[in-house]
């Protein structure tokens, strides 16, 4: 495919992660179940710390930490939670997003779906004219076919895995540990009370339709199998750290 030249310019020319080996990683999803957990100091004690989709972390710090290292960013988050930039007013945010990152690697899936190829061409404009602070990368269409690949071998039948599993799996190459908090496709938690979807929105999805392309329930299953053999650690309630 033809790539721009913000886009060339900004192709890691070397894996930012390699050689690299951290002893404790954490990888935050974006469940509503880190509403009230405590798990924010937990969180940021970990070596590294993977985020999803941008999440805002700043006025969520008690239940989610601050520390970042790597960030995904699909390009349907600057339509979502941007509203696609439409003024200075929401560009101004997102500057003030990317500009936080400070150092981390941002993850754009640029390839892995079709559609957001215009988004992307923004994101990379703004990080080059206002010299923005980050790492980016932009990972290969293969990742995707490879990580279902793997699933598929241990018989999970994942379509199209989702941005926590892939940060898993990528994440089991460089961490010797690796903690999972906000990982919960349920609508409600174990005690029975609702849980949102994402903690720091208002947006409703069904877990298991067959409309999503993404199967929630059945990678959870497999992330448990997983805890319970102690190849992970799966947080889905408070934190003990929590007061």
């Amino acid at each position: 495919m033809n790539i721009s030249k913000n886009l060339y310019e900004l192709l890691p020319r070397t894996s930012p992660l390699k050689n690299k080996n951290f002893k404790t990683c954490a990888i935050v999803g974006n469940s509503g179940i880190l509403l009230n957990s405590g798990c924010g100091k937990e969180i940021d004690a970990h070596d590294f710390v993977i985020r999803c989709n941008l999440a805002p972390v700043e006025e969520y710090a008690r239940d989610v930490g601050m520390k970042t290292h790597l960030v995904t960013m699909n390009p349907s988050v600057v339509q979502r939670a941007f509203e696609d930039l439409v003024n200075d007013t929401w560009k101004d945010k997102f500057l003030q997003r990317l500009k936080s990152l400070n150092e981390s690697i941002l993850w754009i899936p640029a390839f892995m779906a079709k559609g957001g190829e215009e988004r992307v061409e923004w994101v990379n404009d703004l990080i080059i004219k206002h010299h923005i602070n980050v790492h980016t990368a932009y990972p290969s269409l293969r990742l995707l076919h490879a990580v279902r690949g793997y699933w598929l071998t241990n018989k999970v039948h994942i379509k199209r895995p989702t941005t926590g599993i892939l940060m898993y799996t990528l994440a089991t190459r460089f961490c010797n540990r690796i903690d999972l908090y906000g990982f919960w496709p349920f609508s409600r938690d174990l005690h029975q009370n609702p849980v949102k979807y994402h903690y720091y929105d208002s947006l409703k999805y069904g877990y298991t339709s067959q409309a999503g392309p993404h199967a929630m329930p059945l990678e959870f299953k497999a992330l448990k199998n997983l805890h319970l053999q102690g190849a992970l650690k799966l947080t889905v309630g408070k934190c003990e750290s929590a007061t």
